[in-house]
Parts: C-alpha cells; sequence; structure tokens
C-alpha cells in the first residue's frame, strides 16, 4: 500500500522571481515515464499539502488502474490576485521540461482549466495533457479527440470536462445510497463548496433526485431542510464560486461558513479545501458517510475518529478520482466526444468501487480508506507483474 507517509520521488521548489511566491512540484510516481496530477494555487499552499495531494494521485490512478504514476504542483499565492496569471505562466515554463515530457497536469483549487490551458498555449504546448499526447501515435489526432471531450456540451448548458468531476462524485454518493439500500429522494447531502467540483455534485445529485440541503461558499452556507433550488443557485455564482447573497431563492437562510459542517444531513461532501475536517470539528458531523470530494479533505486523526464513531469516509483517490480516471480514458480513447459514454463508464466503476468498500465496512467496520488502499496495490502489483512478463507489458500506448 502507499501510506500517507510514504517519500515521493521527487520534492522540487520554485521561487518566483517578480513577486517572491513559492511553487511546489512533487513527482510521488512515474510509470511508463509519466505522472498526472493537477495544480493548485492558493495563499499558504505548503510543500507538505502538495506531497499529501501527490500521494493521493498515485493512489487515484492505481485505483482506477490507470497506466501513469501521481504527482501535483502547488503555488502559495492568492488565485484573485491580478498577478496570479503571470505567477502561474512563469511556474509552468519553469517546469516546461516536466510538462514537456513526463507530467500531465490540469486544474485544481485556485487554476480553473481554461486558465492553464491558456498558460500551455502561450508556451506553444497547445493544452494541459501535452506530455501524454506527445507520447501518441497520432498527437494532431489525440489532441483532436480531447479537445472535443473536454468541450463537449451537457444538459445544463455546461461542457463534459467542467463537471465530470462532480459528476463522478455525485455517483460515489448515490453508490453510498444503493449500497445501504437508501431512497434517494428521502436522502439529503450538505456540501462544502459550490465551485467546480461541489457545483457539479450538487447539479448531478439534485438531478438524481437527492436533497441537496446546504451548500457552503467561501461567504458562508447557505441552507434549506427541504432542500435547495440547486440550479438556481449555480445562476447566481461568480466565477470564483461565490453565490450572489442579494438574489437568494426565497426559503433559502444564510449561516455561518462552518455551519455546513454540522448540518443535519445523511451525507457531507468536504469539496473546498484540503484539512477541512480536523480534530478540533469532526465532531460536528452528524452525518453517516463523509465523502471527500477536495483532495485531503479530512486529517488522519479526524478520519480515525470519525470512523470510530461509525462515520464512514469514502477517501478522496475513490471519491473525487473521476476527473482524473475520464482524462486517461478519454487520452487512451476508451471514451470519446460522446457524454453519455462518458457518464456510463464513469458511473459503473465509481459505483462498483463504492460498494466493494461499503461491503468491507458493513461486515467489520473496516475504514475505507484501508480497503481502497489495498485495492490500488493489487493493481498496482499486477501491472509490474505484467512488465516483468516475458512479453513485457507495453508502455504508455496512446492511439
Amino acid at each position: 500500500m502507499t501510506p500517507r507517509n510514504a517519500e515521493p520521488l521527487m520534492r522540487l521548489t520554485w521561487t518566483d522571481p517578480i513577486t517572491g511566491a513559492h511553487g511546489y512540484l512533487v513527482v510521488h510516481s512515474l510509470v511508463s515515464g509519466v505522472a498526472t496530477g493537477g495544480t493548485r494555487m492558493r495563499a499558504g499552499c505548503t510543500m507538505s499539502e502538495v506531497e499529501d495531494l501527490a500521494r493521493g494521485m498515485a493512489n487515484k490512478t492505481a485505483t482506477f488502474n490507470l497506466p501513469v504514476g501521481g504527482a501535483k504542483g502547488g503555488i502559495d499565492f492568492d488565485p484573485k490576485d491580478p498577478r496570479a496569471f503571470g505567477v502561474l505562466k512563469r511556474f509552468c515554463a519553469f517546469l516546461r521540461p516536466w510538462l514537456d515530457a513526463h507530467w500531465v497536469t490540469a486544474e485544481d483549487l485556485g487554476v480553473p482549466q481554461h486558465l492553464i490551458d491558456e498558460v500551455f498555449a502561450e508556451l506553444g504546448l497547445e493544452q494541459s495533457y501535452h506530455a501524454a499526447i506527445g507520447r501518441s501515435a497520432d498527437p494532431a489526432r489525440t489532441l483532436r479527440r480531447v479537445q472535443a471531450g473536454l468541450n463537449a456540451p451537457v444538459p445544463g448548458g455546461l461542457l463534459l470536462g467542467d463537471v465530470v468531476g462532480g459528476y463522478g462524485v455525485a455517483q460515489s454518493c448515490l453508490g453510498v445510497a444503493a449500497a445501504w439500500d437508501w431512497d434517494v429522494r428521502e436522502t439529503t447531502v450538505a456540501i462544502q463548496g459550490i465551485g467546480t467540483m461541489g457545483g457539479g455534485a450538487a447539479w448531478y445529485l439534485h438531478e438524481a433526485g437527492m436533497k441537496v440541503v446546504a451548500v457552503a461558499d467561501a461567504a458562508g452556507t447557505l441552507y434549506d431542510p427541504t432542500g435547495l433550488d440547486v440550479p438556481a443557485l449555480l445562476e447566481l455564482r461568480d466565477r470564483f464560486g461565490e453565490v450572489d447573497r442579494s438574489r437568494l431563492p426565497e426559503g433559502v437562510r444564510s449561516l455561518p461558513r462552518e455551519t455546513v459542517v454540522g448540518i443535519d444531513a445523511d451525507i457531507f461532501v468536504p469539496a473546498a479545501i484540503s484539512y477541512a475536517l480536523r480534530t478540533d470539528n469532526e465532531n460536528l458531523v452528524k452525518a453517516s458517510v463523509v465523502v471527500e470530494a477536495a483532495n485531503a479533505a479530512t486529517t488522519p486523526e479526524a478520519e480515525a475518529a470519525l470512523s470510530a464513531r461509525g462515520v464512514a469516509v469514502v477517501p478522496d483517490f475513490v471519491a473525487n478520482a473521476g476527473a482524473a480516471a475520464w482524462a486517461w480514458w478519454l487520452l487512451l480513447g476508451e471514451v470519446g466526444a460522446d457524454p453519455a459514454d462518458s457518464f456510463l463508464r464513469l458511473r459503473t466503476e465509481m459505483q462498483s468501487k463504492v460498494a466493494l468498500l461499503l461491503a468491507e465496512w458493513n461486515m467489520d467496520r473496516l475504514p475505507l480508506r484501508i480497503t481502497g488502499l489495498k485495492l490500488a496495490e493489487a493493481n498496482r502489483v499486477r501491472r509490474a507483474e505484467a512488465a516483468l512478463a516475458p512479453e513485457g507489458e507495453p508502455g504508455l500506448l496512446i492511439p
């Protein structure tokens, strides 16, 4: 298994010569010479945080049996600062040798996909999946497939690439309901975060009939015990994922931001920041299950305490792996531009994995993280054995 203290292959620190901001790249593992993981930007981002996230990416790729290792980039800078784009561009320019050949990155907290693609375009790398696309038999064809998939329209007026991560989180929640035989229409959920991941999860859970009773953004918690009008709230978001309070639908209560943790709901989805659940607030959780939509949403100590009092925690490397898994299925040509195919594949794989984890939990309260890590390690062992076989496992093959 890859425990939370496993050593990465590489840690790198960068200092921006103009603002003095620090950036970090951690490569936890390489498979066929490639690692994948998003780039985040937030004030206060640390090396240890990025290292934790890179480890999580390695577990995501192994859990979903993807032919790639795990990495992560992070920049300690306020993404709302007008200098943020320049900082991101200089960070990527400095790391160009990695981005050109070994590191496939994408959006993360504070860095939307369109922004990082704009940086890549200005650097002459076209798209943030460049390192993988460049290894394909026909890079131009693969780039067209990736762009078609990312920009495929889906109901609600959004694009597939913007919602697939949230869709995966929603399927994790629906997988919990199915495994525990809950009536979806009577199941309630509270979501911390209403950006790309949290907003997408809220949309698809609402569409499935689940009651989203609370969502939180940076300004506070919005609450309606009868169920929020999620599409209406999403229409009120600004580009930073914050809801305009002056136009709230009738019946929506505005509460302090931290209130969302203790909302009386069946499922709690932390979808905003890392380490949202800690030893000082995990006791507030009333939900039966926590679904980690944010990377490293729960500290190890808080997760242990939650498990001890009977609250199951679906770990991030399962619950929020939808975007990463889908990106590699798209790169490998296993799905195309039709959203229906992508949704079917992700729904099937996510719900089956959640069912497997909960079966062990139901039987002997084995924490879901342990079962998930065992699955990831079994996939790693099989891949390593295949590589050592006489015929060998082929390297990264992208059509």
